[in-house]
């Protein structure tokens, strides 16, 4: 059995960040998941760089990671405790002025990653400008394909994203799990679109045996203004090849505390 957990992490723009940073690191030495997608990990533009970020990947082409970057600090954490994450990261663009804001992937295992441009958009001082982490990663004793994604909403980009999307993970003869924000919710357009792709994906929420919670986002956040619904925007997408045992919301402030303005999906997983 394996465990995946996707989160995004809107960091450093969180109050009480540092005590939401403690429990993340928290809850992922209790479950020790086997592979963990992050997006809106972020570093200041302006900090200083670190001289070695320990057990990092680079992707080709990769900008510096500094002292503050998120994933970087939380993975400090977690080999503090005695628990070694691989990991790596695809800067995207500039968010919220400051900061240089990406998606990344964190792995049990050594892993194999690459970046992979998805909007038309290729500028980081423009927020259109996304991109997809990929790794190649061992779980649970056999070689899969991760993506850690962040993309547009239905009409605003994401269906020339999804293609490219399509285009390059077609090409892969492994079984694939693709984690993240997609900005579409449960049974819109795009939820659809996904479904119905050729590269035959599950959502583990819908195919589970065991179904923990429903919504991702509640009312108003960053890129849902006015909004006043809860949403299910955060998935974990994945070949038929994973049979899914449980998929659940955490960070939801009732088992788990609220970490984020996202709530965090998570999945255990059999072959």
């Amino acid at each position: 059995m394996a465990k995946f957990l996707t989160l995004n992490t809107h960091s450093w723009m969180e109050d009480e960040q540092k005590k939401k940073l403690d429990q993340l690191a928290e809850r992922i030495l209790q479950e020790k998941y086997d592979v963990i997608c992050l997006q809106e990990v972020n570093q200041e533009m302006e900090s200083e760089q670190v001289v070695q970020a320990p057990f990092y990947h680079a992707v080709d082409g990769a900008i510096a990671i500094h002292k503050d970057h998120f994933a970087h600090c939380l993975v400090e954490k977690l080999v503090e405790k005695g628990l070694i994450y691989h990991w790596s990261w695809a800067y995207n663009h500039i968010g919220f002025d400051r900061f240089h804001e990406g998606v990344a992937i964190l792995s049990l295992n050594p892993l194999k990653p690459r970046e992979l441009l998805v909007s038309d958009a290729n500028d980081p001082t423009d927020y259109h400008t996304r991109k997809v982490l990929l790794a190649e990663t061992e779980v649970d004793g056999r070689l899969v394909t991760v993506a850690s994604c962040h993309l547009s909403w239905w009409n605003k980009g994401f269906q020339e994203e999804w293609a490219q999307i399509e285009e390059e993970l077609l090409q892969c003869n492994m079984p694939l799990v693709l984690m993240g924000d997609f900005n579409n919710p449960v049974g819109y357009e795009g939820y659809q679109h996904i479904l119905r792709s050729p590269l035959a994906l599950q959502d583990s929420h819908a195919v589970a045996d065991t179904v923990v919670g429903t919504a991702t986002v509640e009312g108003d956040i960053a890129g849902w203004a006015g909004n006043k619904e809860a949403l299910k925007i955060d998935y974990i997408f994945t070949s038929k090849d994973f049979n899914i045992e449980k998929s659940a919301v955490v960070f939801e402030g009732k088992a788990t505390p609220v970490v984020s303005d996202h709530f965090g999906l998570e999945a255990e997983v059999a072959f």
